[in-house]
């Protein structure tokens, strides 16, 4: 999947401080300290009465027990955006990265443009953070398998548990601006599902490009790359296409309906006396020459997209719009047949910036559906992407699907908890009873 960034900006109002997450963090400790101490002093007092008040304080130390495990959920969802709030303008961009598994996968942190700021003056300090992680993402020595350099991130190599946010900074002393990078490792099983699109033309000459290859080809002399067609192995000598060496394309003499499909480039990249294998695979779609400026929309190509309850997300829609940029291409989105910003009227969901680009010698045009916070009514709604000029349109519907939320870990113990907690209680009180009995035994004898 190309590089997608969407020129997005929210102002977050978060005006606390760090101290103040901290407080809010510990007080369910220390409640449940607090507690389970009182507890302890009123079953102490309570022996050789009756067992009713013991077990009604059984029952409020479990209250309380798991009033603190919420307490505590609740203060860990406010200190994951502590490293967002030192942002004193906080400018939030999104690009997207779909990578395979057991590859080497670098992720940059780019340098864009946004109503004349321009960010590449940012670069006195760029840090790196994943989201759901309060830690500081450091160098190679402390973890030599993820590690910053720099404006980019690397993976030697990427895995399946990788996948989510990471989030880059940069700033100076007067503005700061992060760009959140969605991260996507699948297995190489599923390499189509994330194929890069490409089109072609029938009929005349033309080329497909092996993409995303910049930072592994970096002072290397040559590059060496296999291409396959449908896992088929394409030969050099063949008069259909021509391979050029230090070059990350493939050339097609004369494009036919039938070289659509799927394309595979495969390269080796040694590192520090280890080899790994970088892939990337290409889906072609092959155009007749009447409909050459017809648009063609190219992503998003799946009907649905899953999100969670609450999240910010972007749905790109990026069209080809043809090699005439004289064309004027219209893209917008619809939201049950109606313009976004007439359903959306409090801007929580809203069209973001056209971007218009050059890929292959192709023009490309992107506008994305921006959300700023996921609500249920979304799950409901028939979005659309519409792509129109005066010769043809296109529209492609799809839908958002709300995400399986497992629960945390301090939430999915609280019933396991409250067990523990009940059969101590019923155990310690049986045990006062029995001494309670034979202490009123003796005294009788």
């Amino acid at each position: 999947m190309v590089e997608r960034m969407q020129n997005h900006r929210f102002q977050d109002t978060f005006p606390r401080s760090s101290s103040h997450f901290l407080w809010e963090r510990m007080h369910g400790f220390f409640f449940a300290l607090v507690t389970c101490t009182m507890c302890a002093s009123a079953f102490k007092l309570q022996q050789g009465k009756s067992t009713g008040k013991g077990m009604a304080l059984v029952v409020l130390f479990s209250i309380s027990l798991s009033f603190s495990l919420m307490c505590l959920a609740n203060s860990n969802d406010k200190m994951s955006l502590i490293h967002i709030e030192n942002c004193p303008d906080h400018t939030m961009f999104f690009q997207y990265y779909y990578e395979l598994h057991g590859e080497p996968v670098v992720l940059k942190c780019p340098s864009p443009r946004y109503k004349h700021v321009d960010f590449s003056a940012l670069t006195h300090n760029i840090t790196w953070y994943k989201n759901d992680s309060k830690t500081m993402i450091l160098g190679r020595d402390e973890d030599p398998r993820i590690w910053a350099k720099g404006d980019a991130l690397w993976f030697l190599p990427a895995r399946q548990e990788d996948s989510g946010v990471y989030i880059c900074t940069r700033r100076n002393n007067s503005y700061c601006a992060e760009v959140s990078i969605q991260l996507t490792v699948v297995q190489k099983a599923a390499a189509r599902d994330i194929a890069y699109p490409q089109i072609l033309f029938t009929f005349t000459s033309g080329k497909i490009v092996c993409p995303n290859l910049w930072e592994f080809t970096i002072n290397r002399t040559n590059m060496e790359l296999q291409w396959y067609k449908d896992a088929l192995l394409l030969e050099d000598d063949s008069e259909k296409f021509v391979f050029l060496k230090e070059s990350s394309s493939l050339f097609f003499t004369s494009v036919l309906p039938t070289d659509s499909g799927y394309y595979t480039c495969k390269m080796a990249f040694p590192y520090e006396g280890v080899t790994y294998e970088i892939t990337r695979t290409i889906k072609l779609q092959t155009v007749e020459q009447e409909k050459r400026i017809t648009p063609i929309i190219v992503y998003p190509t799946q009907k649905t997209t899953t999100a969670a309850l609450g999240s910010k997300m972007t749905l790109p829609c990026k069209v080809f719009a043809g090699p005439n940029s004289k064309v004027y291409t219209d893209v917008e989105w619809l939201a049950n047949d109606t313009t976004i910003d007439m359903v959306y009227k409090q801007n929580r969901v809203m069209e973001g910036e056209r971007q218009e680009t050059t890929e292959n010698g192709e023009n490309f045009i992107e506008v994305p559906l921006i959300f700023k916070s996921v609500e249920e009514v979304d799950f409901y709604t028939d979005f659309k992407c519409l792509a129109q000029n005066r010769y043809g349109s296109q529209v492609l519907p799809t839908r958002v699907k709300q995400e399986a939320v497992g629960l945390p870990w301090y939430i999915a113990t609280i019933p396991v908890a409250l067990a523990c907690v009940i059969l101590a209680g019923i155990c310690i009180q049986k045990r006062w009873k029995q001494r309670t009995d034979k202490g009123y035994t003796i005294a009788k004898v």
